[in-house]
């Protein structure tokens, strides 16, 4: 986010002034100082900022302390943007719940009039999932198989994620654990509490190459989130549709990703993931048509909708939309 705006111009220059039609960038630039470093060559190509994630509502790890630059440059990024996505409706709302906080803390010229432009020209075009490698379920475990498959670090809490997991092994519950993610090379204190109590329960523990992580995910019966941020959820999207039933927060994307008549029945408010578990490895069945209702995130069905908007961009540049 510091740099990479002065890296990219520098690449876009040595394309010996090959200009885009419509120019899509992440969140993870600067973008403001993107346009004005390559200002030259882009001119008034219109410019799409995506957000993924983003850094106002992201939370700060223990290991560093909390700088607001990160979240300025997002919001100087929007407003140099023509159009601003987001991968979720969740997502559009937690950003402009958040400026006025953000923007509050200077002390003039805080530019909160410019909130409802910037909310003008922003939509929402969510994450587009390969889904095709899914096939329908034949058949389950002997014992549920309960899926982690979220990234070790803080913002997911895997630290909760433990505590329910020794609760359960405490109660008695029955289950196998397959334990997937990207780690850390320093292995997590959760990660190490779970290896030493679940022990022989664990089917698989690494960080899988994608065709094995597809085997592993399809073989699941249960996966579930104890995340503190979540801005979409590709992770559940994949395993929902390979037939795992969620047992997810009531808060962040879920309540946007889960279709409303499933809610009561994946979504435990907070301090409820304990209960849910053992909810659901009483009954792993998933609902009924849950799967298939993520087929709306599927690159076929998102994929048309991205060459519209695109198209429709490119065809009028240097305008707002």
């Amino acid at each position: 986010m510091r740099g990479s705006a002065v890296t990219l111009a520098a690449k876009l220059d040595s394309l010996d002034g090959w200009v885009p039609d419509v120019m899509v960038v992440s969140d993870m630039i600067d973008l403001a100082q993107f346009r004005t470093f390559s200002r030259g060559q882009l001119g008034e190509v219109p410019t799409v900022l995506y957000f993924h994630e983003s850094q106002l509502t992201y939370p700060t790890s223990p290991q560093t302390s909390h700088d607001p630059s990160y979240a300025l440059t997002n919001w100087l990024s929007a407003m140099a943007a023509d159009v601003t996505m987001f991968n979720s409706g969740y997502h559009l709302e937690a950003f402009f719940d958040s400026l006025p906080g953000l923007l509050d803390g200077f002390p003039d010229h805080t530019h909160r009039h410019l909130i409802r432009d910037v909310a003008a020209r922003s939509e929402v075009l969510p994450v587009g999932v390969d889904l095709g490698w899914i096939t329908p379920r034949t058949s389950r475990s002997d014992r549920p198989r309960l899926l982690w498959n979220h990234r070790w670090e803080h913002d997911k809490d895997p630290d909760s994620f433990a505590d329910a997991i020794e609760a359960l092994i405490g109660a008695g519950s029955d289950f196998d654990l397959v334990l997937l993610g990207a780690r850390p090379p320093r292995v997590p204190a959760a990660l190490a509490r779970i290896r030493d109590l679940a022990g022989g329960r664990i089917i698989y523990d690494e960080e899988a190459p994608l065709p094995l992580y597809r085997e592993m995910v399809s073989g699941c019966d249960i996966v579930v989130s104890s995340s503190r941020q979540e801005f979409f959820g590709v992770s559940i999207v994949e395993a929902v549709a390979a037939g795992c039933r969620p047992v997810l927060p009531n808060r962040l994307s879920y309540p946007w990703l889960i279709p409303g008549r499933y809610r009561d029945e994946v979504l435990y408010p907070d301090g409820g993931l304990v209960d849910a578990l053992k909810t659901a490895l009483d009954e792993p069945a998933t609902p009924p048509g849950l799967p298939e209702s993520m087929s709306r995130f599927s690159w076929d069905e998102m994929g048309p909708q991205y060459d519209k908007r695109l198209l429709q961009l490119a065809g009028s540049p240097g305008t707002k939309i």
